[in-house]
């Protein structure tokens, strides 16, 4: 008989399937019960790191109504011997470089901190993390980062463009703020600090300047308070904010890399291409820290030219081989053609299997985390919404202004380069619900540019331009764009 702490609700092949089908963040209780992790706390880490250093962020507890950035904080490498003896804020203790920093003004951050990098002599530690029970074959520490933090120690809101997320609870808790992809238009997107993979919001999501942000007040948050064993899973393109509510909380996330759309590999390299070469030029505007600690450093525009070439010949490709698919597909065979992760085309088991019906089993092992309904920083819980009712399902809300002209009576379009009369006589809209004041002219800077030419709308329309000139079938139909 199996010890009942192996005893899961889902086995690694039910939980693979949740997850494929899963179109909302979830929480699963009760899947790393024996996991050796879970004895992961600060005090049991830094007995294994002993004298290894960590890089700390850290940040002001002030509300500005405004992101702190990574590139905006403050770093030290400290033990996590010191770390702990700062938290514990006692008159006369050592705690190393944070004696800069007064716990009462400050928190810290232990963030993205390679699991393989800092256990690489004790391998062994990889093997307390098991996420080959959530399907993912072999898959443990080694593929994990860890997170320590103090209570307020957040990361700025963000979503990640290639891949999902696996974040489990080891000590204290964890608030997650979380909008569907629909909402990317009310979180006022930036590249502005730059990382690749992600995109940062303009809008400190728990205290927004509404006047600056309006659309913000149509944004859906999904929020949920992560205990110590829940694992939440975050899909790819969803928005999350994520803040520590205890003196001390540990994390492991594990960040799975999923297939990406070709046409997102270019638009990233499009994106790439344009901050950089914006972002080096020298000019007076320009000396901002725009590069996000995460980055390696900056590539030359002859390195980011052939990654624009590498992902526009990696999308042509794909387009000859599906083309090629469909040519030799067994002409009795009337399943479309589907691959895999591998660009392998599937069999017709597996198609069979995709078109069977699939209800998620949320239940008391496996928990959505549902829209707060009448969203408010301060709200704290979930609502009763029904939890079948995925954010997808609800109406996409429609670029809407962000800048109202009101003696003008012109209403310029968050994101767009048209300008067009306000519907209302007086020149407000009769959807808007904040006073609006004249707005003082002030310089574009090289920021204000990049937010416009790399906005994601933006970004789509120039990525098909460039597909629609340079990938082609050649030479049979030379005249005929493949997308």
């Amino acid at each position: 008989m199996a010890a009942p702490d192996s005893i899961k609700p889902f086995s690694p092949e039910e939980t693979q399937k949740i997850l494929h089908h899963l179109q909302q963040p979830a929480v699963f209780m009760d899947m790393t019960r024996g996991w050796p992790v879970l004895h992961w706390t600060a005090e049991h880490l830094s007995g294994c790191l002993g004298d290894k250093l960590v890089r700390f962020r850290l940040g002001r507890k002030d509300e500005t109504n405004t992101p702190l950035f990574e590139t905006q904080c403050s770093y030290v490498e400290a033990k996590l011997a010191d770390f702990l003896s700062w938290t514990r804020d006692q008159a006369g203790t050592d705690v190393g470089p944070f004696f800069k920093y007064p716990k009462s003004e400050y928190w810290a951050y232990a963030d993205y901190k390679y699991i393989a990098v800092l256990f690489q002599d004790q391998p062994s530690m990889f093997e307390d993390i098991k996420w080959s029970e959530f399907g993912y074959e072999g898959r443990n520490g080694r593929e994990s980062t860890l997170w320590i933090g103090t209570e307020g120690a957040n990361t700025p809101c963000h979503l990640d463009s290639y891949g999902c997320n696996l974040v489990l609870q080891v000590q204290g808790r964890k608030r997650w703020h979380l909008f569907p992809p629909e909402d990317t238009v009310n979180l006022y997107p930036t590249r502005i600090p730059y990382e690749e993979s992600s995109v940062f919001s303009q809008v400190d999501v728990l205290h927004p300047d509404l006047r600056r942000f309006p659309e913000f007040q149509g944004a859906r948050a999904h929020v949920v308070t992560l205990q110590p064993g829940q694992v939440l899973y975050v899909p790819r393109h969803w928005w999350h904010y994520v803040e520590s509510l205890d003196p001390i909380t540990v994390s492991v996330n594990s960040w799975i890399e999923l297939e990406v759309d070709d046409m997102a590999r270019v638009s990233e390299a499009v994106t790439k291409a344009v901050v950089c070469a914006l972002k080096s030029a020298p000019s007076d505007d320009n000396s901002d820290n725009w590069l996000n600690p995460t980055e390696e450093g900056v590539a030359s525009h002859n390195e980011n030219m052939q990654y624009v070439n590498l992902a526009v010949g990696a999308f042509a490709q794909r387009q000859r081989g599906l083309c090629h698919g469909k040519l030799t597909q067994d002409p009795r065979d009337t399943h479309p053609v589907k691959r895999d992760s591998r660009g392998q085309i599937r069999k017709n088991s597996d198609l069979v299997t995709d078109s069977v019906p699939f209800s998620v089993p949320f239940g008391p092992h496996l928990t959505p985390v549902r829209c707060q309904q009448d969203y408010s920083p301060g709200t704290r819980g979930t609502t009763t919404k029904d939890p079948e009712a995925s954010s997808d399902t609800a109406p996409k809300t429609k670029l809407a202004s962000a800048v109202r002209v009101h003696q003008g009576k012109y209403e310029c379009i968050h994101g767009l380069t048209q300008c067009k009369p306000c519907d209302c006589a007086d020149g407000t809209s009769e959807n808007s619900s904040v006073d609006y004041e004249e707005p003082v002219h002030t310089v574009i800077t090289t920021n204000d540019l990049l937010d416009c030419l790399v906005h994601p709308d933006i970004i789509a329309c120039v990525t098909k331009l460039l597909l629609e000139r340079h990938t082609y079938n050649k030479p049979q139909e030379e005249d005929k764009p493949l997308i």
